[in-house]
């Protein structure tokens, strides 16, 4: 059975709507990007992030690129 992935940053959006509704103002990354944060926050929680994320997500990625290359590369070639 493959490992289930899922979007890490729907993790962070729950804990923030939890704490949301319990009157609280969550930041973060309110020094800067919120990668890192986002990531300690997963990491709290047993949830290992990666760098690739969704590995579903990163499959339709590749290939749509696919496709706009060979689009691409057949419309610049000519006879």
């Amino acid at each position: 059975m493959a490992a289930e992935t899922y979007n890490p940053w729907t993790i962070v959006n729950l804990v923030f709507t939890h704490l949301a509704e319990q009157g609280l103002h969550p930041e973060l990354g309110a020094a800067g990007h919120p990668g890192e944060p986002a990531a300690a926050l997963l990491r709290a929680f047993g949830i290992v992030p990666t760098v690739e994320g969704d590995a579903r997500v990163q499959t339709g990625i590749h290939d749509e690129l696919a496709g706009l290359r060979a689009r691409l590369l057949d419309a610049g070639e000519t006879p």
